[in-house]
């Protein structure tokens, strides 16, 4: 299996940020052929998503996880910025982890779909992500 860790900025407020592009360069430098791509977050406040992003699928996203998850006072866990306790909550929803089927070195994604890194986290702008590629 090969495998490495890439830092991504998010920045200071939530983000939808597309990381297609670092998991070709990935599969690119590790000459991958067949297989599948794992894509993991190592943070309790983060997650993955393979969306359409650039048509507004994006923000839109982000405004349904805060109607789900509204930043406000009502979580238990209260460190942090205010509402913080709901970035927490956030990868029961939006999960840590995606895998991609990888075909000749190249990701099998559909015509409109992007690995994303999902971030409601404004307390922490820099965030890492983990690629492996188990050759099939």
């Amino acid at each position: 299996m090969h495998s490495e860790e890439i830092e991504i900025r998010t920045g200071s407020r939530e983000t939808v940020r597309d990381i297609t592009e670092e998991c070709r360069r990935f599969l690119a430098d590790a000459n991958a052929g067949d297989g599948l791509l794992h894509v993991w977050v190592p943070h309790a406040t983060a997650g993955l998503a393979v969306i359409e992003t650039g048509a507004g699928s994006d923000g839109d996203l982000l405004a349904a996880l805060a109607d789900l998850l509204p930043r406000d006072d009502r979580w238990a866990h209260r460190h942090g910025s205010a509402g913080h306790g709901r970035d927490h909550v956030l990868p029961a929803l939006v999960p840590p982890y995606a895998s991609v089927p990888v075909l000749s070195g190249r990701l099998a994604l559909g015509t409109w779909q992007s690995v994303c890194l999902v971030d409601t986290n404004v307390d922490n702008p820099t965030r890492r992500v983990r690629l492996s590629f188990l050759a099939g």
